[in-house]
């Protein structure tokens, strides 16, 4: 990692914080480390600590002199994040492996995801506490795993760990704004067999890529026209077929259940006299794909020579699951109404394996509308029964539901505005946040999300704004300090 990235950035114990995270492996259900560095972190300071059995941290900062009758105030952010890297990057965030780069006023990581995407909230988090110049009531620092798989660790809390009821959730990625509320999502899997058949003489064997997708947020990005690398090679699939006569072996693609897929492949078998006419048509494909989603420049075809095949999955098969990719939705299912017209419910078909001869298929949709995300999912559950396919769904979390009304938003916003000479903005995301969980599980809890700008996290090419980073610790400084008084 270039160690230079950071220095002489302020707040400096925030970058400091943050800079040791890029260097602990964190994805999703492998938090041991992180988890192990907030610890001896805590230990240092000699801040009381505890875990429950999923792995979540609770760490009890004593408070200000003069600030002990204060309220409780829970500083909540999650350990893990999303570890997407670009196939030919030397760099890995799931090894620890993370080279910050500074761009003007952003740090991005070169190759990778750059973890801001809770790091920069732990950090802050961790600075808050332990810097002599923030005066606080008494805290209490959550910080919960595998969020980015569904919001595990804060569905797995042990309720009396947290005493506190006003939280201040550290996910938030929009500057100047105040999040008040979430989409509720469900993940669905969708399975369809794929009974091996021997192939007959002549056929040849075709690994079959689409590459270079820009990817992102299957919530905060699904409505800005990036291509679903799934989708698009089935597409790519379906017109290769008009050309020549497909036997489908298997389909890899997607690499997180809550990011849009940037790379899928296929293993296919074709007759050896009809190669070309297949190849044509695939690139005759790509290029209507590019010209549907001009921000992708970067996205790629790869036909190649695949060794040999013994069997696949019949004309007839293969037919029906390109049909069943064509017909999975994955997008804006339906907008907010008027005035806001944000998107209130979409779908995103997220993974794709194939195991054991069975082609499963991930989606995961959002609503902030809970009949939304209903509808969204009986859609989805009948295109499977259609298609002769397993299905399988699981509701994951409910929408969180603003509270415009909130004695805690009236504060923030007050100190907002002193702070920056303007009121804040305030916002409902169509991604998750762990409120959406923790409301239900500690009664009374009135919650705020808040945080930096933070440009395309779940993909290479995630940035987190210098200036703006400044500028959220500086107000969550501020509101410690009006809270506790």
């Amino acid at each position: 990692m270039s160690r230079s990235a950071f220095a002489g950035l302020e707040p400096e114990l925030v970058w400091a914080r943050f800079a040791e995270l890029t260097r602990i492996p964190r994805p999703p259900k492998q938090e041991a480390a992180v988890r192990e560095h907030v610890l001896a972190w805590a230990d240092t300071h000699g801040f009381a600590a505890q875990t429950d059995a999923t792995g979540n941290v609770v760490v009890r900062v004593p408070a200000s002199a003069g600030r002990e009758a204060a309220p409780v105030v829970v500083l909540q952010a999650h350990l893990d994040m999303v570890c997407e890297r670009d196939p030919s990057s030397p760099f890995d965030p799931r090894a620890g492996r993370i080279d910050v780069v500074r761009d003007g006023d952003w740090l991005r990581a070169e190759g990778t995801t750059l973890g801001a995407d809770n790091g920069i909230g732990v950090a802050a988090a961790l600075a808050a506490a332990e810097d002599p110049h923030v005066a606080h009531g008494p805290l209490e620092l959550l910080l919960t795993v595998s969020e980015e798989h569904g919001l595990e660790g804060a569905k797995g809390l042990e309720p009396g760990l947290v005493s506190g009821r006003l939280l201040l959730n550290l996910d938030g990625t929009s500057d100047g704004t105040l999040t008040i509320g979430c989409a509720g999502s469900a993940h669905t899997l969708v399975r369809l067999p794929l009974r091996p058949d021997p192939l007959p003489p002549g056929h040849v064997a075709l690994e079959v890529a689409v590459t270079g997708g820009r990817g992102g947020h299957s919530g905060g990005d699904i409505a800005r026209g990036r291509a679903n690398a799934i989708k698009a090679l089935g597409r790519i699939l379906r017109e290769g077929r008009e050309a020549a006569p497909l036997r489908l072996a298997g389909l890899e693609g997607g690499a997180s259940r809550n990011a849009i897929p940037r790379e899928a492949a296929a293993s296919v078998a074709v007759p050896a006299v009809a190669e070309a006419g297949f190849r044509a048509a695939t690139e005759r494909e790509l290029t209507e794909i590019r010209t549907q989603h001009p921000g992708e420049d970067r996205l790629e075809l790869r036909v190649r020579a695949a060794g040999s095949l013994a069997d696949a999955a019949t004309e007839q098969e293969t037919a029906r699951a390109l049909d069943l990719l064509a017909a999975l939705p994955s997008g804006v299912v339906a907008l907010a109404p008027e005035p806001s017209g944000a998107v209130e419910t979409s779908t995103c078909l997220t993974v794709a394996r194939t195991e054991e001869g069975t082609l499963e298929l991930a989606s995961m949709t959002r609503s902030a509308s809970p009949a939304g995300l209903e509808d969204t999912v009986a859609s989805l559950e009948a295109i499977a029964r259609l298609a002769g396919a397993g299905v399988e769904t699981v509701r994951s979390y409910p929408p969180w539901r603003p509270d415009p009304a909130s004695p805690l938003l009236a504060a923030a916003s007050a100190t907002y505005e002193r702070l920056f000479g303007r009121p804040p903005a305030t916002e409902v995301v169509h991604g998750g946040l762990e409120c959406a969980v923790l409301g239900a599980k500690l009664p009374g809890l009135r919650m705020l999300a808040l945080g930096p700008e933070i440009v395309g996290p779940h993909a290479p090419g995630e940035r987190l704004s210098i200036s703006s980073t400044a500028r959220f610790y500086r107000f969550l400084c501020a509101l410690l300090d009006d809270l506790s008084r």
